[in-house]
């Protein structure tokens, strides 16, 4: 009876299939920018075997954003990598034991959701023939809006704001958490910023948003009429077809 056990465990064993340890290195880069790490919260990684969508690995991206100077001012040459030790990214261990093709999939920025994007590609990966240095980089279009004025579903009293300029504020940053300045690497003069504000479903006007100080753009407008109001505010930049775009939704009442 032993010897029938030991026989049985001993096929079972050998019909156990062990991969063999794989390494993905995936980053997340902001498009016209630089990449997602840990200041932003992360990207999120997803490996998956795209025969029968098992997930094989995942996590977030770590690290920093990178270079500037490296990223976003050195020409690019063929074999010149963007990254170094301390860029963002995920390293995904994966267990394969023949060549799988898989989709690598980013969901970033993984802590702002009504920017969040989803960029996925797809690839063969081979057992034991990892992917790492620069890796596998996807690149996030976009910008991140907070809009900060007015507050989601706030009440105003008209008889605060009648007849002087009511203010409207937003925070903007690219997908990287990169800062928008005048001037600066990411140009606010380059970047069109309006707000389109609604009162009761009807337009009223499209509102022109100013940078003020760093991420920082402002604009107003004099509401002389209670109502239901929604201000949708936009970011757009032509040169690179970034977009952006935040909504909120506000009480005026007598």
């Amino acid at each position: 009876m032993k010897t029938f056990f030991l026989a049985t465990a001993l096929l079972f064993s050998n019909l156990m299939v062990w991969g063999t340890e794989t390494k993905v290195m995936v980053r997340a880069k902001a498009k016209d920018a630089k990449f997602i790490g840990s200041s932003l919260g992360g990207a999120h990684i997803i490996v998956r075997n795209k025969l029968n969508q098992k997930i094989l690995a995942e996590g977030n991206t770590a690290g920093s954003t990178g270079n500037t100077d490296l990223i976003m001012k050195t020409p690019k040459v063929r074999g010149a990598s963007i990254t170094d030790d301390q860029t963002g990214g995920f390293v995904a261990t994966v267990d394969i034991d023949e060549p799988t093709f898989v989709t690598v999939e980013v969901i970033s920025p993984l802590n702002s959701r009504q920017a969040q994007a989803v960029v996925s590609t797809e690839l063969w990966l081979i057992p034991g023939k990892n992917i790492l240095g620069e890796g596998i980089i996807l690149e996030i279009p976009g910008y991140i809006i907070d809009i900060l004025k007015p507050r989601t579903h706030q009440y105003i009293a008209l008889n605060t704001i009648k007849d002087k300029p009511f203010l409207f504020q937003a925070n903007i940053v690219m997908m990287c958490g990169c800062v928008i300045e005048k001037g600066g690497v990411w140009n606010s003069d380059e970047i069109e910023v309006k707000g389109i504000l609604k009162k009761d479903g009807k337009l009223v006007k499209n509102i022109d948003m100013s940078w003020v100080s760093t991420n920082l753009f402002e604009g107003n407008h004099i509401i002389s009429t209670p109502g239901n109001y929604e201000l949708t505010l936009y970011a757009y930049h032509e040169k690179t077809g970034n977009t952006g775009v935040d909504k909120v939704n506000y009480v005026v009442f007598e």
